[in-house]
């Protein structure tokens, strides 16, 4: 059950390029939440009546924590105002939104959790939940810059690739997977739309059970406003079309649910 909190933000931290670290304080949402979901953040600027939508990195249910990883996408951007909060400050959070990661489908079984660029921070909850119940192998994909690596490499192994060879693999995902000679039974994975479609094509080509966590701009973040839709192969009970709402029905969708 989503609720809309005044929460604090307890610490804040730039750990790489552009890329923030927030823990906030929430009364309910963190107890609520599961791996996958993310929560909507109002900025408190009049002039940006819309939320930022953050997925969520780590969640502390019984001590009311929340950790949101963003990457901050401009000046005088919503994210970049986030960006300048300090500790005490206050902010209007509504969540947990949307569904998470079925984690039973991986348990007892090697899964995959990729992830590239932004969309790795996800993989840090999941990673811990699946930890004592699966064979967890991340692969986690940047540009350049590595960050969130310890945490990753604490719940399972950790490959990585960069787009400029600096660590890891030089290339992308999919070359880390072909490099490393890697195979799984279940897939997780987060990140932008080019990444998706190959992982997708790969799972139907190794006929692999697989997930994939949907990046999109959102406005309402619950499913109303219909500004966040993808392509589906099923009809939507809302908008009678072949289409999902990523905020509602989503992000976490089977691959094959979805046309990317």
């Amino acid at each position: 059950m989503k609720k809309k909190e005044i929460c604090t933000v307890i610490s804040q931290e730039c750990i790489a390029n552009d890329i923030y670290s927030m823990w906030i304080q929430t009364d309910e949402i963190a107890g609520a939440a599961v791996p996958g979901q993310f929560v909507s953040l109002y900025t408190g600027d009049p002039s940006r009546l819309l939320p930022r939508p953050i997925s969520l990195c780590e969640i502390d249910g019984a001590g009311g924590r929340l950790r949101l990883v963003y990457r901050v996408t401009g000046k005088n951007t919503g994210t970049e105002i986030l960006s300048r909060m300090k500790v005490g400050d206050t902010l209007e959070v509504l969540g947990p939104l949307g569904n998470g990661f079925p984690l039973k489908e991986a348990e007892g079984k090697r899964v995959f959790l990729m992830g590239g660029g932004i969309g790795i921070p996800p993989l840090v909850e999941t990673a811990r939940r699946l930890s004592d119940t699966a064979d967890v192998t991340v692969i986690a994909g940047y540009r350049d810059q590595l960050f969130l690596q310890q945490e990753l490499a604490g719940c399972g192994r950790l490959v990585v690739a960069t787009e400029d060879g600096s660590a890891g693999t030089r290339g992308n995902v999919m070359d880390a997977i072909r490099e490393n000679d890697l195979t799984a039974d279940v897939i997780f994975a987060c990140g932008p739309a080019p990444m998706l479609r190959a992982i997708k094509k790969y799972a139907q080509e190794q006929e692999i059970p697989c997930w994939i966590s949907m990046e999109e701009r959102m406005a309402c973040g619950i499913g109303a406003c219909l500004a966040c839709v993808c392509k589906s192969t099923e009809v939507d009970g809302h908008s009678h079309v072949h289409n999902k709402r990523i905020c509602k029905d989503g992000p976490v969708f089977p691959a094959s649910e979805v046309e990317l």
